[in-house]
């Protein structure tokens, strides 16, 4: 059973038939008590930085997430549930995150984007490059494409926690993976085949 953590904001139900599509059941809770009976949670989430911190600690779900990382159950995060893992993001105003995973959440350069006729938000199929050996990547190969649609991204403090990378204008870490820790900046739901499959083995962890 996996947990999908309801916040308020994101692509629930997306998310919930893509799982079950693979045959792995799920729940959508806002309750922090039936977050920490869970055995594996999914934090999804389109949407603001700033707003999804805020949502989340109104529902008291920060430190139940927190405190299931620390004890070893595993985590996925999709788009803005891979951003809020970090210390803290600059879109908007400075807002801090869970800091489950150290680093900064950043925009894409504009002025730099433009000479290189390159569209912010970053939208569409792209390739990742595969860092290293991760359980939710087992039947992935490298150079697979997924759907991303982001102009944020991830600046981790210790490169070692990225496990692909994504070339659009420059390389930046589009999954993390650290122990029970997993998270995606391209969205598995909207991926079709391959996307179901990191799903499916997250599942099956």
């Amino acid at each position: 059973m996996i947990t999908i953590i309801d916040y308020g904001m994101g692509n629930l139900r997306s998310v919930a038939k893509a799982f079950e599509a693979v045959g792995v059941a799920v729940r959508l809770t806002s309750d922090p008590k039936v977050v920490k009976e869970a055995g594996k949670i999914v934090l999804p989430g389109v949407g603001a930085f700033g707003d999804c911190m805020k949502n989340l600690k109104k529902l008291g779900l920060v430190e139940v997430i927190k405190e299931h990382v620390a004890k070893g159950n595993p985590y996925l995060g999709l788009c803005l549930g891979l951003q809020v893992l970090f210390t803290e993001s600059e879109e908007f105003t400075l807002t801090k995150g869970l800091d489950i995973i150290k680093g900064r959440v950043v925009k894409f350069p504009e002025e730099e984007f433009k000479k290189q006729k390159l569209k912010i938000p970053h939208m569409g199929w792209n390739s990742v490059k595969i860092q290293k050996e991760t359980p939710i990547l087992k039947d992935i190969s490298d150079g697979t494409y997924f759907y991303f649609v982001h102009s944020f991204y991830v600046k981790p403090d210790d490169d070692s926690v990225s496990a692909t990378k994504t070339e659009y204008g420059f390389e930046f870490t589009s999954m993390v993976s650290h122990e029970n820790v997993f998270a995606c900046q391209f969205h598995p739901e909207k991926s079709q085949g391959d996307g179901l499959k990191i799903l499916r083995d997250y599942g099956e962890l």
